[in-house]
């Protein structure tokens, strides 16, 4: 327990000082209330004691008498009496005092502080910390005889309080036992959802949480039931391309693409989910959070495995070669032996024809390729695909129409990237079937180069053709419903990379059609 106490002290002392306030303010508007309530009713009570004994013919017999004033004394002591009041007092039309309970202020002038009583008109208001009433004794003429007063002292501020003192003890036990119960009662709700702790123990908490989610390499995103950003650390802002002021902003409000936007909302679930995000390579998994069977929402945490990825592709790529190279060694191993065995038997004319065939489709395929690719990588390529395809049984063919020039680094890397991942994804799609052929279409335009790969095959079903870059599927995998590797995943990011696009369609087999720019489009780096 910290040294200011734990938090449902705390709380109640913030209570206890609210109900205090409350219970103080209350108090000195009672007795402002009371006051004002003692001058209203205690006026009335005095003004009509003076009236009274003013109205006695005795009293006025006795003023009119300028020697005989015994009588006065009874007629005030009387009234003051009967009345509750604490003086009543006779005095000349001069204001000298000739009957009061203190001896000492006979013969005395009579204070009246405002009064209205010398202009012959009665008068109620405080005179010396007493409430006091004059009023005028008029003769048979209508002349002023003589001045009757009747007074009371003032209560202090607290003396209604005081006077009262069960009225008020009862007042601050209720106060006291609903300050208290609210106080445990709020701090009990409070204590339960924040589970028990302390608010020293929540900082430390909030400390720790914090130097936890920037302090590990893996990105972690929280989201709340709505699907807004809750936290983000700074290694899930690099990696998703995020911006500061992310927090508290819905998913459907950031600009990612929909594959990001689906793993994030739970559209799509699973274990190590890949996504393709500003060129990096991610692996997804989401956690639902929940307490007591109520959904509070999720946690997404993201690796990055571009560089796995890369070195993945790379020696995909070193395995293509591979088997590219074995089928060029097996096609030459069958055309030795083939060559071998006809001069064994002699036949001359045979070797030569055979040899000049060979030689021809050799060449004849190559130039082909050279006269219309003038991108070495990608014409590599091709040639070294026609050899894999021929393996397969399948025919590998170059559209007359295709023409590419020479291109710069960057843009022959991501078509060997497109071409190479089209025609195995192809290629694939076609094996074991008679008579499957593969043609490629390279065109150059004027401001991107268009790239058009259509197979034999069977197709792709329309209900995943926008799936199949999303996810990464090759037609093969979808054909099995299994999942195999990133090809067409990587070749959609490579075109989106540079502004352009990829799309797919169905014209007696399957039909992909990847545009490249030559500039590439900052604005979509970092989709």
């Amino acid at each position: 327990m910290g040294s200011k106490g734990s938090l449902a002290r705390q709380l109640l002392g913030w209570h206890l000082s609210l109900v205090f306030a409350l219970l103080g303010c209350v108090t000195v508007y009672s007795v402002i209330q009371s006051n004002h309530n003692f001058v209203e009713d205690e006026g009335r009570s005095l003004l009509s004691v003076a009236e009274s004994v003013a109205a006695t013919p005795g009293v006025g017999e006795s003023l009119a008498d300028p020697v005989n004033h015994d009588p006065l004394p009874i007629f005030a002591e009387s009234a003051r009496s009967l009345s509750g009041a604490d003086f009543v007092i006779i005095a000349q039309a001069d204001r000298t005092v000739l009957t009061s309970p203190d001896p000492s202020q006979l013969r005395t002038a009579l204070p009246i502080g405002d009064s209205t009583v010398t202009s012959g008109r009665s008068w109620v208001g405080e005179v010396d910390d007493s409430l006091v009433a004059h009023v005028p004794v008029m003769d048979e003429d209508g002349r002023m005889s003589g001045i009757v007063a009747a007074g009371k002292a003032t209560p202090g501020f607290f003396e209604g309080i005081t006077n009262r003192p069960a009225d008020a003890l009862a007042l601050l036990g209720m106060a006291l036992v609903l300050g208290v119960t609210g106080s445990l009662l709020l701090a009990w709700r409070v204590k339960r959802q924040t589970l028990g702790l302390e608010p020293r123990e929540i900082t430390g908490l909030v400390e720790h949480r914090d130097a936890l989610l920037h302090g590990i390499k893996e990105g972690v995103v929280g989201l709340d039931q709505q699907h807004r950003i809750t936290l983000v650390n700074d290694h899930a802002k690099e990696l998703l391309a995020l911006p500061d002021d992310c927090v508290g902003v819905a998913v459907d409000d950031l600009d990612v693409n929909g594959r990001l936007r689906d793993v994030l909302t739970g559209q799509t679930d699973g274990a190590d989910q890949i996504v393709l995000r500003a060129g990096h390579v991610l692996v997804l998994n989401r956690m639902p959070v929940s307490r007591d069977g109520r959904r509070l929402g999720a946690v997404v945490t993201l690796r990055d495995r571009t560089e796995l990825v890369t070195l993945r592709e790379e020696l995909a790529t070193s395995s293509r070669t591979t088997d590219t190279l074995r089928a060029q060694a097996h096609e030459f191993s069958n055309r030795l032996h083939t060559i071998a065995g006809l001069i064994e038997l002699g036949e001359y004319d045979e070797v030569r024809q055979y040899v000049d065939l060979v030689r021809r489709e050799h060449e004849e395929w190559h130039d082909q390729v050279s006269a219309r690719i003038g991108d070495t990588a990608v014409a590599a390529l091709l040639i070294a695909k026609a050899s894999l395809a021929a393996e397969q049984g399948t025919g590998l063919r170059l559209t007359d129409e295709s023409s590419l020039g020479d291109t710069d680094e960057r843009l022959s890397a991501d078509l060997v990237t497109v071409v190479g991942n089209l025609v195995d994804n192809a290629l694939d799609a076609v094996r074991g079937a008679p008579d499957a052929w593969v043609e490629v279409d390279v065109r150059d335009h004027d401001d991107a180069v268009t790239v058009v790969v259509r197979d034999s095959g069977p197709g792709v079903a329309p209900e995943i053709a926008t799936e199949v870059f999303a996810h990464g599927f090759t037609t093969k995998a979808a054909e099995h419903g299994g999942q195999r590797g990133l090809g067409l995943a990587l070749t959609r990011q490579a075109c989106r990379r540079r502004g352009g696009r990829v799309e797919l369609r169905n014209d007696g087999g399957a039909v992909f059609t990847a545009v490249l720019p030559y500039a590439p489009s900052a604005a979509m780096v970092s989709r």
